[in-house]
């Protein structure tokens, strides 16, 4: 496994999005605006709920934010996707932390439940990622559950979401 530190902030994550972090052709991060998270708190190869690592990371939410002003005009709430993605986003983080070579891709998930909303009077969304399974094969994959709190609330919860990382 590769020696990175278990905590990277918004410029650690802009190098990753340049694809500077883990080297070219790897796992990168989409630049802003779709860039989900300001902050990973805690990464891990064997902590979490399941021993197998995970990653927390935070969000700070402002009523400028991007999506606010287009979803929905009069009536402002951040596309559930968005938190879908940045779950995503952290999965194949995690991949390229490990080490794992090759490029992400979203490659489904299980089960999705939304359960509130995040609307510009929010302040901060904190991801929690646990990984179920890590296959280290041609293809690298990252089995994981994910949940989204907004102010400590949860509001997303999904199962069985899988990024993978593969060699052009």
């Amino acid at each position: 496994m590769a020696d990175y530190p278990t905590s990277f902030d918004k410029e650690d994550l802009l190098k990753c999005a340049r694809g500077e972090l883990f080297g070219p052709g790897n796992a990168q991060l989409p630049a802003p605006p779709m860039l989900m998270m300001d902050r990973i708190t805690d990464i891990s190869a064997d902590g979490g709920e399941f021993g197998k690592g995970h990653v927390v990371a935070e969000f700070d939410i402002t009523p400028d934010l991007w999506f606010f002003e287009c979803h929905f005009p009069g009536n402002p709430i951040m596309p559930g996707c968005l938190g879908l993605d940045g779950l995503w986003q952290l999965t194949g983080f995690n991949l390229g932390w490990r080490g794992m070579p090759g490029k992400g891709m979203a490659m489904g998930v299980g089960e999705v439940k939304l359960k509130g909303m995040v609307k510009p009077d929010r302040k901060m969304l904190t991801y929690n990622v646990d990984f179920t399974r890590i296959i280290d094969r041609k293809l690298k994959l990252g089995v994981a559950n994910g949940k989204v709190f907004a102010d400590g609330e949860i509001i997303y919860e999904v199962k069985d979401m899988r990024v993978g990382l593969a060699a052009e």
